[in-house]
């Protein structure tokens, strides 16, 4: 049965992890800014179970973009996908090497670069004056984009407790403005302003082998013309008494304690799903499923990410906030790592 938390907003800095590689207790509540130091998420302890990444999505009117540099201590696992909408033609390439060797990863969100090279990929991803810079080389794709951060511009940042050596610290940064440029086998699109957008899940903890999650984010004008970004999730967060459920609007965000329930139909993927709660009421029809399926030794990942259109509402500030038609996704992802 879905259950509303009491979640306590941190507004100072706090180290994630003590001295021992415990989860330190402070650390446990969630944040409208970076505050969390990750730094002690490096190996030394716990290896195999540390979990590190950076997964940016960039939706146009034509496009859906996506960018993983990732790190789980024995394998660096890295993807770079386009897809066109106009076409239904899909780029989706990825690369596993094995350790880490492959990524460069900031100990905490902000502090340096995200990098992967690998034969087949190259991304780069940098904190730059006024957002982030990002870019990729695959085979015939090529881009240069950059996710402008507004002034005053907040995220949701959320630590998740499973338990004193099993935790996971979340940031899920939605609706900045993207602009710049994509390449596509010599063709070039540029970027439309006010009708581009990327969202950045970043990633650091220590995950227990299996898991499942949904994942929800969307960015685009409400109905009423203001900027909102939805951040959506489930299963994964259930019973720890941490959501990573929230609205963004115009640059403010609301956080949203509820435990939502989650309705799709895991044998038509592609049919409406509904996804809703005390402070959300929510229907996806998507138009893309993208699957993925890795089986590697230890390594096995298993998911849907669907994209499409939320329609419907959502609170916020003591009021209820129409949604119709916002582009964004949807997924269902198993884990075995």
């Amino acid at each position: 049965m879905p259950r509303t938390t009491v979640e306590r907003e941190l507004t100072g800095p706090v180290a994630l992890v003590g001295a021992d590689g415990r989860l330190n207790p402070e650390a446990v509540g969630w944040t409208r800014m970076p505050l969390h130091d990750t730094s002690g998420i490096d190996g030394r302890h716990a290896w195999g179970r540390n979990k590190r990444w950076e997964y940016w999505a960039v939706t146009t009117p034509t496009h859906v973009i996506a960018l993983t540099v990732s790190s789980l201590d024995y394998a660096a696992v890295h993807a770079v996908l386009v897809h066109d909408r106009r076409t239904g033609a899909t780029i989706d390439r990825s690369a596993i090497a094995p350790l880490g060797s492959s990524a460069v990863l900031p100990a905490s969100l902000g502090d340096g670069p995200a990098r992967a090279v690998t034969r087949t990929i190259s991304i780069d991803l940098d904190e730059v004056d006024g957002g982030t810079r990002l870019r990729a080389t695959s085979g015939d794709v090529r881009l240069d984009i950059l996710a402008h951060r507004p002034v005053a511009h907040e995220s949701l940042g959320v630590v998740v407790p499973w338990s004193a050596t099993r935790f996971q610290y979340t940031v899920k940064d939605v609706a900045r403005p993207a602009s710049g440029w994509l390449e596509v086998a010599g063709e070039r699109i540029d970027l439309p302003a006010g009708e581009s957008w990327a969202v950045l899940d970043h990633g650091r903890g220590r995950w227990p082998y299996r898991m499942t999650w949904n994942w929800g984010a969307a960015s685009g004008p409400a109905a009423d013309g203001r900027t909102i970004g939805l951040q959506l999730g489930g299963k994964w967060t259930d019973g720890t008494g941490s959501t990573e459920n929230a609205v963004l609007v115009d640059g403010r965000l609301h956080k949203i304690g509820d435990e939502l329930e989650w309705a799709y139909d895991e044998h038509d993927w592609l049919a409406p799903w509904r996804i809703h709660g005390a402070s959300v009421d929510l229907r996806f029809e998507p138009f893309w499923d993208r699957v993925s399926s890795t089986e590697l030794l230890v390594f096995g990942s298993h998911g849907h990410q669907c994209f499409g259109h939320y329609s419907g509402w959502v609170a916020a500030g003591g009021e209820r906030i129409a949604v119709d038609g916002l582009l964004g996704w949807a997924e269902e992802v198993r884990n075995r790592w």
